[in-house]
């Protein structure tokens, strides 16, 4: 299969109206492979995981995705982030290698399967690898309700590539006052998560102590474990958090926000950070 590096795919569609039947052009968000490989000085680079995701911020996903597994913890650590060019061989924008300046020990970091757009857990060898131990996030902001229920909208707006093709989940990092600071799109919402992570590292602006993170769809433990290994505080989605989402953002000391639509939410966990009466 031909890869290619544009978020969008120009497809021909039959599409059926009652009795009307029309061949028309159609855009599809783009879902390819990506493999990250990672490595130290002296060290051949190692493949880590294989992730489903839509072309675009690459370097960040790799690099958020080295973050949330507890691969890469500090700016200081990473040396580079590149597509891989075999030798003899024409770029590879499908591969991309993240070089440390210290040794890379895998462990049981590396994903044995594809990880694919709907649930980055995939290949975790044992339930135990899920609960990656972080601190609790800071104390954070105090969001006003009238605040928060714009969130959903003002990231739905920053969605350029859903505009296209109607088809794709966004995460988006905001201030207290509802100021976007960065949205990230792709077919999986926890690669869109981890392509704002990955911004956040490159700007050296970890731990997002004070973001509140909202992200279309719903809420994984997944999504709240990458966020509060960012330090973000605040939580929310357009739908439904799991069980273990629940669990873990008490754990994590994280206000959790779901069916966050209109002028409606549910609060789960440290409701203290959300002033329902401004």
């Amino acid at each position: 299969m031909a890869m290619t590096r544009a978020a969008v795919t120009q497809v021909r569609v039959r599409s059926v109206d009652g009795a009307r039947v029309l061949d028309r052009p159609d855009k599809l968000v783009t879902e390819e492979p990506m493999e990250i490989r990672v490595h130290g000085p002296g060290q051949d680079a190692s493949p880590l995981a294989v992730t489903m995701r839509t072309p675009g911020s690459d370097f960040e996903l790799a690099v958020g995705f080295c973050v949330t597994e507890g691969v890469l913890a500090a700016p200081a650590e990473l040396e580079s982030v590149a597509y891989c060019l075999e030798p003899g061989a024409e770029q590879e924008f499908n591969v991309v290698t993240v070089a440390l300046r210290r040794p890379v020990e895998l462990g049981g970091h590396e994903r044995h399967f594809v990880a694919n757009a709907s649930c980055g857990l995939c290949g975790k060898t044992t339930i135990e690898q899920l609960d990656a131990r972080c601190d609790a996030v800071a104390d954070g902001p105090v969001v006003a309700r009238s605040v928060l229920v714009t969130l959903p909208s003002r990231l739905r707006d920053a969605q350029s590539v859903f505009d296209a093709t109607g088809g794709l989940h966004a995460a988006g990092c905001f201030d207290a006052t509802g100021e976007l600071l960065v949205a990230r799109e792709d077919v999986g919402r926890h690669n869109a998560l981890d392509k704002l992570v990955g911004r956040a590292f490159l700007d050296g602006s970890l731990p997002l102590a004070s973001a509140v993170l909202v992200v279309s769809g719903r809420v994984s433990f997944e999504i709240v474990q990458k966020a509060a290994i960012a330090g973000v505080p605040i939580v929310c989605a357009v739908s439904a958090p799991s069980s273990l989402a629940v669990q873990a953002a008490g754990r994590f000391g994280q206000t959790l926000v779901g069916f966050l639509r209109g002028d409606r939410c549910n609060v789960y966990t440290r409701p203290d950070r959300i002033d329902l009466t401004a």
